[in-house]
């Protein structure tokens, strides 16, 4: 049975790292997009199992369920990243709501997601309500996604927020696509 070259190591590394811990460590403001296409600034203060504490920019504090998050960027970042997202309609008009029960997330592999970061894949994710993010994976953890959008601009996708995965060509990169297709192992990190 084969494997991914460092995939091992990378996740020990990273695996249980959350956007959110770099974000209370940054000490700056985050721009947070959340469910109901609500875009708050605020610095995240603490970081506990189901949600966050944050205090909005000019507002005060609030507690946001971790669920809630689609994605969040650096606040600085948050002007350039606008021009970048794009809608897609037909997901969009589905009005999805967060999914709170793991098992019935649109999930994908730590397998899938490695040989794209290393071979720097430009990828597609969609989103519950229907936004798309396009970049290189930069990073990626049990939590979360990181995104370097044109410019190298950092976006954090929440992976419970994720829809769908695919490449430039449509390919998806899914769990209940890949689980058949098994595209990890056209890798050239991969090794039988």
């Amino acid at each position: 049975m084969g494997y991914l070259d460092n995939l091992g190591d990378y996740l020990a590394k990273n695996y249980e790292v959350s956007v959110f811990d770099t974000a209370i460590s940054s000490g700056k403001p985050w721009e947070l997009h959340l469910h109901g296409h609500r875009t708050v600034r605020a610095v995240v203060l603490e970081n506990r199992k189901w949600d966050i504490t944050v205090d909005l920019v000019g507002q005060g504090r609030e507690e946001i369920q971790k669920i809630q998050v689609k994605y969040l960027c650096p606040a600085e970042a948050g002007e350039s990243i606008k021009p970048l997202l794009k809608m897609d309609q037909t997901v969009e008009a589905l009005k999805l709501e967060p999914i709170f029960n793991p098992r019935k997330r649109y999930f994908v592999k730590n397998k899938s997601l490695y040989p794209l970061m290393k071979e720097k894949e430009v990828v597609l994710f969609t989103l519950l309500e229907g936004d798309v993010l396009r970049g290189i994976i930069a990073d990626f953890s049990r939590y979360d996604v990181t995104l370097g959008m044109k410019g190298g601009l950092p976006v954090t996708i929440l992976r419970h927020s994720i829809y769908d995965v695919r490449n430039k060509r449509g390919r998806c990169f899914l769990k209940v696509f890949q689980e058949e297709h098994r595209d990890w192992e056209k890798s050239p990190l991969y090794i039988s």
